[in-house]
């Protein structure tokens, strides 16, 4: 069998495997030993375990369950909802300030935690009825609530930027420093939008609230709501940026810091730390197992010759270098349709990054392409997160329908935002 034959022989085994509803983690694991025994034989089986155990030895791999705890408890203590109240004391009657605020929350939320899709749920339990309530078109508070969320993608300490970065590497330091402006710009592309469209059409911007909609809090408590999240946010992405800690030295920093705020605010129980170390051993369970068949995979076929072939396949093309960056972009795009953004990353980056370096591409700039792909995906239909984080929280009367249409000028955005970082990439290396 030829290594032509072969590929699309695996491929088609992947996406059989998965329509009829195996799991990612255990398809690529299977394809990935039935390969080894096909073109190498059963003494090859060793060559597997040797993929994974160099996968969970990987150190930096720590930081991941240290961010997905913090997320946890953020969203069982009282730390978001006091963040979100104080924000709102700062919105004033900016068109569509609540949806606005809601945003800066977000990107507050991401900064601390870096995982989606708690942030979605929280914003879906905070932000979502306090916009419905005051006469928000659903489709601006939807979308709000599910591309805010989905803003942990880009935001420093993004899972999907160490993962990536873990995949490829390169510095996650780096990559933190060059998500920080296209993170900036898709959020400030989101409040331009809702601006513009509650500015045009006021009835898209709810009810004027009145005195007795604001909070009832002063500034000053307002600014206590405010502090703790953002001394969390400085003390782990300025220990990494001021080269004080590693990115795995900041991760276990935060986590102690939102543990101990939690603490301090009184709402520390045994209960909670169950809860929050179970949710992290679920997320990263999903992380590792994925991880662990995608890595098996692609050792095997790289061991078979098939990144030699995808490699001369796609350089042997007459075709400028940034079509080939193109391609991968849609291939990325089609992927995240379907496919959950870890599977993509552990089987398509060991192959797109090197062909990225000898095309003469900067790995961390496509290492930014790629974080802003996956957020498309999360909100794309027909499989995006988003929509069914948000489902699970949302009123009865809001549907998937309701949620998938509300994404799109959202969706627009993010791909207007690709194209900007893909037209200028010194956006994103001015810093390195």
């Amino acid at each position: 069998m030829t290594i032509e034959i072969a590929t699309y022989l695996l491929i088609s085994s992947i996406f059989g495997l998965l329509i009829i509803g195996i799991p990612l983690a255990f398809v690529t694991g299977l394809v990935a030993v039935l390969f080894t025994l096909g073109w190498f034989g059963p003494n090859a089986i060793p060559l597997v375990g040797s993929r994974i155990y160099g996968f969970i030895t990987e150190y930096s791999l720590v930081a991941v369950p240290m961010f997905v705890f913090m997320a946890g408890l953020l969203d069982r203590s009282g730390m978001a909802r006091d963040l979100f109240n104080s924000m709102r004391v700062f919105s004033g009657r900016l068109p569509g300030g609540v949806a606005v605020q809601t945003l800066v929350v977000a990107f507050f939320l991401a900064a601390i935690s870096g995982i989606i899709g708690g942030e979605i749920v929280l914003l879906g339990v905070l932000a979502l009825p306090q916009m419905l309530r005051l006469g928000y078109d659903k489709r601006i508070a939807i979308g709000v609530v599910c591309a805010g969320g989905s803003l942990g993608t880009m935001v420093p300490p993004s899972i999907v930027l160490i993962i990536y970065g873990l995949i490829s590497s390169v510095s996650i330091a780096d990559l933190f420093k060059a998500a920080f402006i296209p993170a900036f710009i898709l959020m400030g592309a989101y409040m331009a939008y809702v601006i513009f469209m509650c500015a045009r059409n006021p009835a898209m911007g709810g009810a004027h609230i009145t005195e007795d909609d604001q909070p009832k809090i002063s500034f000053k408590e307002a600014v206590k709501g405010i502090s703790g999240p953002l001394i969390i946010a400085g003390m782990v992405l300025g220990s990494i940026y001021g080269g004080i800690a590693s990115v795995t030295e900041a991760a276990a920093m935060g986590a102690a810091g939102v543990l101990a705020a939690v603490k301090l605010r009184g709402e520390f129980s045994f209960k909670l730390l169950r809860e929050s170390l179970t949710q992290t051993l679920e997320t990263c369970g999903m992380i590792v197992w994925i991880g662990i068949g995608a890595a098996c995979l692609v050792g095997v076929y790289n061991l078979m010759g098939g990144n030699r072939f995808v490699s001369n396949a796609i350089l042997g093309l007459d075709v400028a270098p940034i079509l080939v960056i193109l391609v991968m972009m849609l291939i990325f795009l089609l992927l995240g349709m379907f496919l959950d953004w870890i599977g993509i990353a552990m089987l398509c980056l060991p192959i797109f990054v090197p062909i990225v370096v000898q095309l003469g591409f900067n790995p961390v700039w496509f290492g930014i392409l790629f974080a802003i792909n996956m957020q498309v995906s999360y909100i794309s239909p027909p499989f995006g997160p988003a929509a069914f984080y948000l489902k699970s929280v949302a009123p009865p009367d809001i549907s998937l329908k309701d949620i998938f249409g509300s994404m799109v000028p959202f969706i627009v955005i993010q791909l207007c935002v690709l194209g900007l970082m893909l037209a200028y990439p010194e956006m994103t290396t001015w810093a390195l």
